[in-house]
Formats: structure tokens, sequence, C-alpha cells
């Protein structure tokens, strides 16, 4: 069963692990090893990341005690994180996250959702009613990555 709960300091480092393995084992489908290694670089600063995460607050998914996967919402509706660890793909965790973020968004009057989604995450938002505002290009430490705004106008 999938636990959501808020984010707590240490939590970072499982976090990076699981962005950093994400981006390595499943986004590599979509992307080159050159994109992969800029997107989630091997050597990078954890007091950054530490930051980074104290400031998004996301909401972290548990299976028996065990950190599975993350998200967050900001108040605009923005989702910028969503990840799911490598290994626990396709076992609801993805789900759970996304309907947290329904429901949060819901409490507070978040209207539109939306996200600059990955080649490899496109299906998975596509499935929970997401569409494609935009194709584009991002530069993350010099390699350009192709990725997609897309949006859910809350029901």
């Amino acid at each position: 069963m999938v636990i959501i709960r808020n984010y707590k300091e240490s939590d970072a480092r499982a976090l990076w692990d699981i962005f950093f393995h994400t981006v390595l084992h499943i986004n590599s489908r979509d992307y080159s090893q050159e994109q992969v290694e800029a997107w989630a670089p091997e050597s990078f600063d954890f007091d950054v990341w530490k930051k980074r995460m104290k400031s998004l607050d996301p909401f972290v998914a548990e299976i028996n005690g065990n950190v599975v996967g993350y998200t967050d919402l900001q108040s605009n509706g923005l989702i910028d994180h969503f990840f799911c660890h490598h290994k626990c793909q396709g076992q609801g965790v993805g789900r759970a996250l996304m309907e947290h973020v329904f429901a949060s968004g819901k409490q507070v009057g978040i209207t539109r959702f939306y996200s600059e989604v990955s080649i490899t995450a496109r299906p998975f938002y596509e499935r929970f009613g997401f569409s494609v505002v935009q194709e584009q290009l991002v530069e993350v430490r010099g390699q350009k990555l192709c990725n997609f705004v897309m949006e859910k106008i809350a029901n």
C-alpha cells in the first residue's frame, strides 16, 4: 500500500537517489547518455539539492516504510518534480502521487495543473488528462533536452 506524507529534511538523500536513478535507468530510454549525465550528474552539490527540496516541499510516497517516489504542487498549479523509484514503476506509486496532487490542489482552489514533462513521462501525464500545450527544448548543463509543457484544467 502506498502512503503519501509530507517531506522531512531527512528525506533529501532518498529523493536525490530516486531522481538520479530514475533519470539514469528510465529516462535514458528517450534521452542520450550525454543528456542523462547533464540532467542527473553524478557529482552534484548536495546542499543545493537539500535547499531545492526544502523550497519545493514535496509529497513523499512510501511502501512499507521505504521512500519510493515524490512530487510537489506549487501554489500556482506547477508540478515541478515528479519521480517514482526506477524499481517501483507500474506499482501504483505514480497514481497515488498524482491523485494526492489533485486532491491537494482541490483543497486550495487550484484549477489548472501544469508541468514541464519529459518524453518518458508524457504518456503517464496523458493518462491523467493532461494535454500538451507546447513542445520545447531546454538547455541543461550544455545539453538540449526536449520536453513538453502539459496542463490539465480541473473539473
